[in-house]
Order: structure tokens, then C-alpha cells, then sequence
């Protein structure tokens, strides 16, 4: 019942343990000043954390006039959690303990459609390669989060808009994988996690709404709105690559074609093809979304006229399709992330503003991504975390 000692408890319980989450060690008695509470308050608060196992007495505070304090930290052990982040080629998995801390990561390559490993192993097998790096086994991990292509409909469990990931359409999925592990698991589009750890780690920090755009094997967005990630009805909000435009021939029964035309106009494999077009000397050989970052780094900080053009012509059609986006939700801030795009850094960011505040009649802010480090997995990593976090640290029950 809301306003009981018990609750009343729990919630300063709860804003001890987020402090200690932000600021690392902490002393009672600067527990107690942010969060408002006595000193008797905060010791019988600590002493009941500790009891509970969510803290450690750590060390203690040192040059400093008076006595030393003690110092108390969450305790890593209390939890953890894990993240996989799947794409065609491979399954990225990691573990974290309840401070945040990567414990224990594996890659496990799955080639395509040549693997004959179902999916369910692909995934097994991942997690119980990071949990083993970590010192930990399947018990030990609270709650696992994967990102995919495409989303999981919520109305049938049926993955969209990702045809290119083989083994993953199949009806009982989703049910194999829940009877094969001890864990609840939660399925996320692999954009909304990049946004999740920008949200939680990055650019777009103490921002409620946002559009994230994202550009390397496929082009993407997200859509943060009072602070939470729009999914749409059928799990497909952001599935900007179908998003009809000018300057591409209009592309009919998309989601067979598994493209359309923003990402034919401004996707990864459409920079090499321009770069053709305008004449760009020594093109790079690799796949398209590794030689498409090279292009761009490269025309990013070069002087020739080919390579500046080649920045200029990609800026606008990045702006083409997100004139749109900003014209329908007006948000605050718009991140460019994808390594087709932080390979640009501020002069393709400075250039798709230019054009954006010609092309739409808002003026979102453009920054270029924070996380540039396995963003999906660490986005994943994070949404485990959070539901993680509101299980472990309430202590009302």
C-alpha cells in the first residue's frame, strides 16, 4: 500500500543503491545528504543493504580531516544479466554484473545460411560461452535481452522485416528458446538497443524524445518519445529503409524485396555506387558496409573535389529521408550512428543539418553517436540491466 513504512523503506532503499550505481563508493553520511535522510536513517538503511547482500563495505575515506568513514559499493555479485546481439554472420554475447561491468563475452560465428546449427544452440550455445568466460554458468544469469534485424510481431511472435537472418522465422521459436533456458528472455530490434545505450550511456543523455538514425549493413531508426522506445502495432516503428523517396524509383511489395527507398538512395551499399558515379579514385574492396565507412572517413577529411562532392551528395540524401521523420514527430534531437555515419564525424554531421533545416520546417539538433563500441550489445546489455535492477533492488517484498 502506497505510503507505508515498507514502501516508504524500499523507495530509500532504492535511491540509495541508484547513487551508489552513478557515484561508486560512497560514505554514509554523503548517503545520507543525497538522499535527504538522518544519519541514523542512512545506518539502519546500509546496514539493512548489506544484510540483504546488495551492498559491500568497501574501503575506507582517506585524507581527510577527522576519522576515517566508511565506504560502501554496490555489490557486483548481487546480479547479473546478458545481452546477445545477432546478425547473419555471427552471435555477440556478454554478461554484466549489476554495476554494469562486462564479465565475460564469446563470438560465435554462425556463416549464414551454410551453418546446419539450429538457432536455439546458436543461442545457447553464445550465452554459455560468455557465462563461462565470466566464471558464471546459465543459473547465475537473472535475464537475458537479444537483438535481431527486424522485430519479433508481438501479436503473433513472428519476426519481420528481417528475411536475411536464416533460422529465425520459424512459429514455436520463440518458445524453444524460453524452454531451453533458465532465464526470462526479452527480444529487441537491434537499432531501438543502439538507441537504449545512447539513451543510457551516450549522445542522447537526459533527452525524452529522439530519433536515432543508424546506417551499416541496413538502414534503421529509432523512435524515443517521452522517454520510451515506439515499437508501432506490429513491432515495426523505424523500418526506414521501406520509406518511399524522392530520387529512387518507387519500390513495390518491399518487404519481399527486403529493401526500398531510402536505403537504396542513402543505405551502406548505394556510397560505393556513387562513389563510381562521381569518379572517386582506389575504392576499397570488402563488404559494402566496411568499404562504404572507408569512403566516407576518407571523403570526410580529403580535400578532393570527388571526395567532397561524394560527402555532400550522401549528406542530402541522409536528409532526404529524415525530413520526413522530423516533418511527422518534431523531436528534440536527432543521432546519427552506424559506422556509415560516425565515420563522416562533424563534417557529414554539419552538412546533413544544413540540409535538414532546409528540407523540414522543424530544427532538431544533429549529434554524431557516443557508443561506438558493439552499440547493440551494449544496448542489450543495458535493457537486461534496467529490468534486472527494478527486480533485485526491491527490497519491499
Amino acid at each position: 500500500m502506497a505510503g507505508t513504512p515498507r514502501t516508504l523503506r524500499a523507495m530509500n532503499d532504492r535511491a540509495a543503491l541508484d547513487l551508489l550505481l552513478e557515484h561508486g563508493q560512497l560514505s554514509r553520511t554523503r548517503i545520507g545528504k543525497l538522499t535527504g535522510l538522518s544519519k541514523p536513517t542512512a545506518s539502519q538503511l546500509l546496514a539493512r543493504l548489506e544484510a540483504a547482500g546488495l551492498v559491500l563495505a568497501g574501503g575506507t575515506t582517506e585524507g581527510r580531516p577527522g576519522p576515517n568513514a566508511q565506504l560502501y559499493e554496490v555489490n557486483p555479485a548481487a546480479a547479473h544479466a546478458a545481452g546477445l546481439d545477432v546478425t547473419p554472420e555471427r552471435v555477440l554475447a556478454a554478461v554484466a554484473d549489476i554495476t554494469g561491468r562486462t564479465v565475460g563475452s564469446y563470438e560465435l560465428p554462425t556463416p549464414g545460411r551454410r551453418t546446419g546449427t539450429p538457432v536455439v544452440q546458436q543461442v545457447t550455445d553464445a550465452l554459455d560461452g560468455a557465462t563461462k568466460a565470466a566464471g558464471l554458468t546459465r543459473a547465475d544469469v537473472h535475464r537475458l535481452v537479444i537483438g535481431t534485424p527486424g522485430a519479433f510481431d508481438p501479436n503473433t511472435g513472428r519476426l519481420r522485416y528481417a528475411s536475411h537472418l536464416p533460422g529465425w522465422h520459424t512459429p514455436a521459436l520463440l518458445d524453444e528458446i524460453a524452454a531451453a533456458l533458465p532465464m526470462p528472455v526479452e527480444y529487441e530490434n537491434d537499432v531501438n538497443l543502439v538507441a537504449v545505450a545512447e539513451q543510457r550511456l551516450g549522445a542522447a543523455r537526459g533527452h525524452e524524445d529522439f530519433v536515432l538514425l543508424w546506417n551499416e549493413g541496413g538502414l534503421g531508426a529509432a523512435l524515443v518519445l517521452g522517454g520510451r522506445l515506439h515499437r508501432g502495432w506490429t513491432g515495426g516503428a523505424g523500418e526506414v529503409g521501406f520509406l518511399p523517396v524522392p530520387g529512387t524509383p518507387l519500390v513495390r511489395q518491399v518487404t519481399k524485396a527486403n529493401s526500398g527507398g531510402y536505403q537504396e538512395l542513402a543505405g551502406s551499399q548505394a556510397i560505393p555506387r556513387l562513389a563510381r558515379e562521381l569518379g572517386v579514385d582506389d575504392i576499397p574492396s570488402g563488404p559494402y558496409a566496411e568499404v562504404a565507412a572507408a569512403l566516407v572517413a576518407r571523403a570526410a577529411h580529403s580535400e578532393d573535389p570527388a571526395h567532397q562532392q561524394l560527402l555532400e551528395t550522401y549528406a542530402t540524401r541522409l536528409a532526404t529521408g529524415l525530413a520526413s521523420l522530423v516533418s511527422v514527430l518534431d523531436p528534440e534531437l536527432v543521432v546519427l550512428s552506424g559506422a556509415s555515419l560516425t565515420a563522416g564525424g562533424e563534417p557529414l554531421r554539419s552538412l546533413v543539418q544544413s540540409e535538414l533545416e532546409e528540407l523540414a520546417a522543424a530544427r532538431p539538433h544533429l549529434v554524431v553517436g557516443d557508443v561506438s563500441e558493439q552499440p547493440v550489445l551494449r544496448g542489450a546489455l543495458e535493457s537486461a540491466l534496467a529490468a534486472t535492477r527494478d527486480e533485485v533492488f526491491d527490497t519491499s517484498r
